[in-house]
């Protein structure tokens, strides 16, 4: 995506999307997983037309953080859906509306508490349960031990919902060094041997360990970011096979003094959770200082800023790229650095 004069026409900022080379990672991941056992997260692009990429490729088995994405992949056809979060409230009520809509589909959510899972039980027939392990995240989950072991006599005594098996979750595990990401890999797959029965579908591995659980089991994988990758992965696991395939247009809207850009690149256009210097790379500037985001805008500290002037272009590469997709309303497509001049909506960035 280095040809800035096919980019004219698009509005910025924008986030581009180059679909080659989110083929290319799908094929990646499916050389990985095999299409069998990947159950890809939809966090990450929350678009109708990528689960139908995926659905072409073989691929049947999805997971959901937002009842907005679980209710867009069952819409594109997906054959599974599992909703990576606990329900609670009246999104039991519309999990229950979901099933009811795509008979088609079969849904799946997970659940770490026994009132919760009974009331699944009660509400939402049809629906297959999986127990929300907390291998070390800390986020959600049961522990290893004694409370996991009743939690699984519990729900399987449960009159309609089934007991599917194990989400384990290992969003902890970001050690760059892969030695050491195995071993810990290791040390949750020897504990999950201790619950794990033939019955039990077990669904383990985010993007940067999900290989590693591919071989060394035979269980479910749940990368997502892996499909468009970004810089802050790339940078962190260098040896992973994925190439970025979402980035942001931005463009200089003004020259506030020596040395200094505005660029229109605020924290409505990509994600912000991380330090200032850490949110985005600017690959054809990479020695830029970053002096200040606001709403709409990011200043930047360049030593030859007189090269630019007002309107030029610029890609910029995020450094997490799933809370960044949520935040346009669509991508804008290019393939091999042209723009296709068609979109695709961003359809459940609205939970």
């Amino acid at each position: 995506m280095n040809q800035l004069d096919e980019l004219e026409g698009i509005p910025s900022p924008a986030l581009l999307l180059d679909v080659g080379k989110v083929e290319a990672n799908l094929q990646q991941m499916i050389s990985i997983a095999g299409v069998d056992r990947l159950r890809p997260h939809l966090k990450t692009h929350k678009m109708r037309e990528v689960v139908q990429l995926q659905i072409k490729a073989g691929i049947r088995k999805f997971k959901a953080a937002t009842l907005a994405e679980l209710e867009m992949a069952a819409d594109a056809g997906a054959a599974e859906v599992l909703l990576a979060i606990q329900p609670v409230g009246p999104n039991i009520g519309r999990l229950a509306e979901a099933i009811a809509a795509y008979p088609e589909t079969s849904f799946f959510a997970v659940i770490d508490d026994l009132e919760t899972a009974a009331l699944l039980d009660q509400k939402c027939k049809g629906l297959g349960l999986f127990i929300d392990v907390d291998c070390g995240m800390h986020r959600t989950g049961v522990a290893f031990g004694s409370s996991l072991d009743l939690l699984i006599q519990e729900v399987e005594n449960l009159s309609q919902a089934r007991l599917m098996g194990l989400h384990v979750y290992d969003g902890h595990l970001h050690d760059p060094d892969r030695v050491s990401r195995r071993a810990s890999v290791l040390e949750i797959h020897q504990q999950i041997q201790k619950y794990h029965k033939d019955s039990m579908t077990v669904i383990a591995g985010g993007s940067p360990t999900f290989g590693l659980w591919a071989e060394e089991s035979s269980w479910d994988c749940s990368p997502g970011t892996s499909l468009f990758w970004d810089q802050g992965y790339r940078d962190s696991f260098p040896e992973l096979p994925f190439e970025i395939a979402a980035v942001l247009l931005t463009r200089v809207i003004s020259k506030p003094g020596e040395n200094r850009l505005c660029l229109d690149l605020g924290h409505k256009a990509v994600a912000a959770e991380n330090p200032l210097e850490q949110r985005v790379m600017l690959p054809d500037l990479p020695q830029a200082k970053f002096l200040g985001q606001s709403e709409e805008h990011l200043v930047i500290e360049v030593e030859d800023s007189h090269r630019f002037k007002l309107g030029d272009p610029l890609l910029a590469y995020p450094r997490h790229i799933c809370p960044t997709v949520a935040l346009h309303r669509s991508v804008y497509l290019m393939r091999d650095g042209r723009s296709l001049n068609e979109q695709w909506r961003v359809a459940a960035r609205d939970r």
